[in-house]
């Protein structure tokens, strides 16, 4: 997919990808990032996984996650539907880092 981004939202992409440990990220996110943004991101990431790797419904992952049957909707969308394919790619990604790991 070629993109036609704006410069800084490029660079801010770029800055990101330069990041190589979890304590960079996190140091980067905590200041980027109010806890509340950081909060929504682990629920959508949790959200995605649940989806992708499970046959939960919506109403199962509510019920484990606390997270609102909008958001659950909303990531399932994107996974499923859209044509970014960025929680799949991710997805994908860690899944396979994982299978080696083991």
């Amino acid at each position: 997919m070629t993109l036609n981004l704006p410069k800084e939202e490029k660079e801010l992409y770029q800055a990101i990808l330069s990041l190589s440990t979890v304590e960079e990220c996190y140091a980067y996110f905590r200041d980027l990032c109010t806890p509340a943004e950081i909060k929504s991101m682990q629920e959508r990431w949790l959200v995605a996984q649940l989806l992708y790797q499970t046959s939960f419904s919506y109403r199962e992952i509510h019920d484990k996650t606390g997270v609102s049957i909008a958001t659950i909707t909303r990531v399932a969308r994107f996974l499923h539907h859209e044509k970014y394919l960025g929680y799949k790619n991710l997805l994908d990604k860690v899944g396979k880092k994982d299978a080696a790991a083991a």
